[in-house]
């Protein structure tokens, strides 16, 4: 398995390696030591391939990931999984704000809080949080789920479209257009699903608590002008 340490070698060689991996090979599993908070690590990955990360790392890790693996043993900077398209990302401690953005598919497993912003104008994603999550998370999130174990800060899903927010603990408050909805068995199940796949044990579908959109923005009508 290919090592990079990345406090000898620059981090352009080793996202170049993990694009020049040819199809079909098995040598698909690489270790990243000494990150040092270093922005861009892993990001570009379009193939199945396994990074594991020996540290915290900065700005945008492993974004645009498409179908790769990569697991960070630290914490992450802003921007972490950013337009994500397939794949899976894991973060062993916190994410800083905007968390998978943007992302597009693919799971996002953070093991610790993650900052404001969360899941912003996420598009398919599902992002699987253990902790609690910060202010103005899923704005504008358009498909996809959001489950969180923890607690939501202000302004949890402002401007909601189509995605489904799952939080276990208390919601300081909710954003435009966003509502308590009714958690119904299919509900349940998908959760039940996610929560598997994201390692998490011993939580029940039943303590979390559904929010999605009231659906009175998506065209203007001036009975809901206070609300725009």
């Amino acid at each position: 398995m290919p090592v990079f340490d990345l406090a000898v070698t620059p981090l352009r060689e080793l996202n170049q390696a993990l694009h020049a991996v040819p199809a079909g090979t098995n040598d698909t599993a690489f270790e990243v030591v000494n990150p040092r908070g270093a922005h861009s690590v892993a990001v570009g990955i379009d193939s199945p391939l396994a990074v594991q990360v020996k540290g915290s790392v900065g700005y945008y890790c492993a974004g645009m990931n498409d179908g790769g693996t990569v697991t960070v043993e630290g914490s992450a900077g802003p921007g972490v999984a950013e337009n994500m398209m397939s794949g899976t990302v894991v973060i062993e401690g916190d994410a800083s704000q905007y968390a998978g953005a943007t992302g597009r598919g693919g799971l996002l497993v953070i093991k610790g809080n993650a900052a404001s912003r969360c899941g912003i104008s996420m598009k398919g994603i599902d992002i699987v949080v253990h902790g609690s999550i910060g202010h103005m998370s899923a704005f504008m999130a358009q498909s996809g789920n959001l489950v969180v174990l923890g607690d939501a800060g202000d302004a949890l899903g402002d401007s909601l479209y189509e995605a489904r927010l799952f939080v276990r603990g208390s919601v300081k408050s909710l954003g435009a257009d966003c509502i308590e909805k009714d958690m119904r068995p299919e509900h349940l199940g998908a959760l039940a699903e996610l929560l598997a796949k994201a390692g998490v044990e011993g939580v029940s579908p039943s303590e979390f608590k559904r929010y999605g959109s009231a659906r009175t923005l998506y065209t203007f009508n001036i009975d809901n002008a206070d609300a725009y």
